[in-house]
């Protein structure tokens, strides 16, 4: 069945009151069925539609349909984050290796908007850069699709059979871009000392932003490396072509690179597609500390924005205010705790605002939420050295917390971590 630019019999059959839309992560989201879906939002009753990061603003996320069409985000972006402080748009605290179970156990009806790549001769489409959360209902529950002649066809748990598809519409339409943050100084610093800890054939989770591209950078000497990560960027890329990641010694899908959603430039997006290599799989199991854990010499890298002498991570807040979300930082820095040889790197520099506010911190910030456990965390990497947490008394992770602060805020950080009583 297929469903004509403008036509929106297909989607208002499936909006009964109360109607959980599905939409996947980024790219995966249905411009025009969203469209589609606010041009008869006066007809709407409860709808509410789920997802994380999303990357193109409209009215839905300024409250412009009241109670009859709101948005609820799991993970904030740029154009969501100004919505959710001004009261349109909800936050659902949340890991995200458990989204499917929470949108699983959602009352009322559910439908998915997606977008998809075109079909293939065995009437099979794909989610493209997608399998996130959006995977797991493929077969369950009513598909609405956009078939973008431009997304890439990828391979692995994200396959949708055209008799699993209620309604499509085509598409030609660019995918957003993400450029790489180009790495600073202070970045590459860092990214050294993890690197040094980093052995060859280890599988790594690497998160976004400029010190994990520093790392891969500088991972370009390794041999044998794996990938089992939420996302998959450029830096990857490079050390696929230049033979470093081979993913030979992985336990779980040998030799093939493992994610749940793609976003970066033009060149990842080119590699993912119809690449055998890349399997793209359902983030509940991609993100399970469990399946993580399985795999040996598996290191985990993310960022933060704080960390209390405790070494409780603040990495979705910033000045106590609400900044992204949990994501995927605690499944991975979990599941590298279980893997024989593990390690989780939480990395930060240590200071923000050019130096006059230090990331290490006696106490988080007021309005700071945690996102990893202190019983949980590590490794904490600042451009001064490793703070090696995990098995330490509260003492020693003070002394070691302090020794990788900015030196012109160590002294006031021992006075005010003997006031605690940590020292």
């Amino acid at each position: 069945m297929s469903l004509a630019p403008g036509t929106t019999e297909e989607i208002l059959a499936n909006l009964w009151p109360g109607t959980n839309v599905i939409v996947p992560i980024a790219n995966g989201e249905p411009t025009v069925l969203l469209d589609q879906l606010e041009a008869h939002a006066d007809g709407l009753e409860g709808v509410r539609v789920h997802q994380m990061h999303t990357l193109q603003d409209r009215p839905t996320l300024h409250g412009a349909f009241g109670d009859r069409l709101r948005h609820r985000s799991y993970f904030l972006s740029h154009v969501t984050r100004p919505a959710f402080h001004a009261g349109t748009v909800d936050l659902v605290p949340c890991h995200f290796s458990e989204v499917p179970r929470l949108l699983d156990q959602l009352t009322g009806p559910k439908l998915v908007l997606a977008t998809v790549a075109p079909g293939d001769r065995h009437g099979y489409f794909s989610l493209g850069t997608n399998a996130d959360y959006v995977a797991p209902f493929i077969g369950r529950v009513p598909f609405l699709v956009e078939v973008n002649a431009q997304m890439p066809r990828s391979f692995g748990g994200n396959q949708i059979h055209t008799s699993q598809i209620t309604a499509s519409i085509d598409v030609d339409r660019a995918l957003v871009e993400l450029e790489p943050k180009i790495p600073g100084p202070l970045d590459a610093a860092i990214a050294e000392y993890v690197v040094d800890r980093i052995p060859n054939g280890a599988t790594l989770q690497v998160g976004i932003g400029a010190i994990p591209n520093a790392v891969l950078a500088f991972l370009r000497h390794h041999r044998d490396l794996g990938v089992h990560t939420e996302l998959l960027s450029d830096g990857i890329v490079d050390l696929v072509e230049e033979g470093v990641v081979t993913g030979v010694h992985k336990s779980r899908r040998p030799r093939r690179i493992v994610t749940t959603f793609c976003l970066g430039t033009k060149r990842v997006y080119d590699f993912i597609h119809e690449n055998p290599v890349v399997d793209m799989l359902r983030v509940d199991w991609v993100n399970d500390p469990r399946v993580i854990g399985s795999e040996p010499n598996f290191v985990s890298i993310n960022a933060t924005t704080e960390v209390d002498l405790l070494g409780q991570c603040a990495s979705e807040t910033i000045r106590g205010r609400y900044w992204s979300g949990s994501g995927g930082q605690a499944d991975f820095a979990r599941g590298a705790m279980y893997s024989e040889g593990g390690h989780g790197f939480i990395v930060c520099q240590s200071t923000a605002e050019h130096g006059r506010v230090s990331r290490i911190v006696s106490r988080l910030t007021p309005g700071s939420v945690v996102t990893t456990q202190k019983n949980t965390v590590d490794k904490v990497v600042t451009e001064h050295g490793i703070a090696e947490l995990r098995g330490c008394s509260i003492r020693e992770r003070a002394e070691r917390l302090i020794a990788i602060a900015a030196p012109a805020f160590r002294d006031a950080l021992t006075v005010e971590a003997r006031d605690l009583g940590y020292l």
